[in-house]
């Protein structure tokens, strides 16, 4: 395998054994980056300098018996932009934030760095992180490296793009309506959802209990070594938990026995063959590794679901972006002033309240019973790169619907304290990957990893060599 494609948790057994530097993995991601970035437009900045001083000293480290190793010791790393570093630029995608300082680090970030971690870029977002695409005035468009003419989704999206690219080898996101599993699914990625509290966060969204940063990697067990470093409490968060939880290494043999729930439309969703077909795929291959498939049915619908997320978004999201961007509205993207207006014609916070515990009912009551849900990602192959939201419906087996009843992730914010992984299933007739969400009992992380282990393996599709695209993209597209 490419040097640039390998997972962390082998970089990691190479650099321990001295078949492998830090110096030399940064050399070939950053080699892979000149060779691809221009046309993939996945990093807001690079931060070579830096980023070898750090892989020089892990160097050393693992040169010298006895020295102190951190858990991501020497392992190349990008940051999605949304997550400040003090003393850089914090511009959140937007024209209206151009040229912004930020005077705070992130908790995840401080932790990532502290953890040996060689951080040697951030990654592109679409403005203020409210769409499924990336794609912004500022930065410009970020492709799929599966399909530079469909997008990697959003609002990770270029850290989905630069990770399936062989840009990097972890990246971090955040999710606060699916901006961590959809690119994962589009970019054949693992991506981890945390439940609410579990990752440290900033004011105002680590108040959110639909928000969480997180861990997105090649493979169950790189998503679980990086969530391992960002989890637990912080003093500057009074919403993050404590005492810590800490993530075993996955074990697929665990899974023999537990019972998995599987509801491939979540109520009404239209859902795209290719992508039911995959689903149920993986839910054979999960029945193949001795866990329990048993098809359920949810009495949700994508009404009652999107109806309940605008009217928490209209309490939170909507207002902050409504604040930030002041008298210059005229520079906002049109996707950006859309959620705006709609978040400010939602029902009140407090209706939405109830309908966040109406939501969660038939779920709750579900896995009693089960260890976890089984579902797509998405119900889409994709959209275009450069989405014309929000004038764009998509078309799903025959219906015109919006960007945001295609995000089978959405639920899971509205229920934010469930643990969700999202792990690919295959790949969908115009190449780009397609993926499941295990879904998890509130708080029960540890599940979803074992079960997302026992899918990895069954499948075999990011653990084979041949999985990642083979793309050049030397120009701008």
């Amino acid at each position: 395998m490419d040097l640039h494609y390998l997972t962390a948790t082998k970089a990691r057994e190479l650099f321990t054994v001295r078949e492998l530097s830090p110096v030399e993995l940064l050399d070939a991601v950053v080699e892979r980056t000149a060779q691809v970035e221009p046309g993939i437009n996945a990093l807001t900045e690079q931060m070579l300098d830096d980023a070898y001083g750090a892989a020089r000293i892990s160097e050393a480290r693992f040169a010298s018996p006895g020295q102190q190793l951190g858990p991501l010791e020497g392992i190349p790393l990008l940051l999605k932009e949304e997550q400040p570093i003090a003393g850089r630029t914090s511009e959140e995608g937007s024209l209206t934030e151009q040229g912004t300082i930020a005077d705070t680090t992130h908790p995840i970030v401080e932790r990532i760095f502290a953890a040996g971690a060689v951080v040697h870029g951030r990654t592109t977002t679409p403005e203020f992180c409210c769409a499924p695409y990336t794609h912004s005035k500022l930065w410009g468009v970020t492709r799929n490296p599966w399909n530079l003419d469909l997008t990697p989704g959003g609002s990770s999206g270029g850290s989905g793009a630069a990770l399936a690219a062989g840009e990097s080898i972890l990246a971090t996101g955040s999710d606060i309506g699916g901006s961590i599993r959809i690119p994962s699914s589009f970019c054949g990625l693992v991506g981890f959802k945390p439940p609410f509290g579990r990752v440290p966060g900033m004011a105002p969204f680590n108040q959110d209990t639909y928000c969480a940063d997180g861990p997105m990697g090649r493979s169950v067990a790189d998503v679980a070594l990086l969530q391992n470093v960002i989890a637990g409490p912080h003093a500057s968060d009074q919403a993050s938990l404590r005492p810590g939880y800490v993530l075993q290494t996955p074990d697929a043999g665990a899974a023999v026995g537990m019972r998995v729930a599987l509801c491939v439309n979540l109520g009404d969703y239209a859902i795209d063959p290719a992508i039911e077909a995959n689903t149920r795929a993986a839910a054979e291959a999960l029945r193949g590794a001795g866990v329990i498939v048993d098809e359920v049915e949810l009495p949700w619908t994508r009404k009652q679901i999107v109806e309940t997320a605008w009217a928490h978004f209209g309490g939170i999201m909507g207002p902050f972006i409504a604040e930030v961007a002041g008298e210059k509205s005229d520079l906002l993207m049109p996707y950006t002033l859309d959620f705006a207006r709609r978040a400010s014609q939602a029902a009140s916070f407090a209706e939405g309240l109830v309908a966040e515990a109406e939501l969660h009912g038939p779920l709750g009551r579900l896995l009693e019973t089960y260890d976890a849900l089984l579902c797509p990602t998405l119900a889409i192959q994709g959209m275009a790169a450069d989405f014309a939201d929000p004038e764009g419906l998509i078309d799903v087996g025959g219906q015109r619907v919006s960007w945001m009843e295609t995000a089978l992730t959405l639920p899971f914010n509205v229920i934010g304290r469930v643990p969700v992984l999202s792990v690919p299933s295959g790949i969908s007739p115009n190449g780009v990957p397609t993926g499941v969400q295990i879904v998890g009992r509130t708080y029960d992380d540890g599940t979803v990893f074992t079960l997302g282990e026992a899918l990895e393996k069954a499948l075999g599709l990011t653990t084979s060599a041949s999985w990642w695209p083979r793309v050049v993209a030397a120009q701008s597209v």
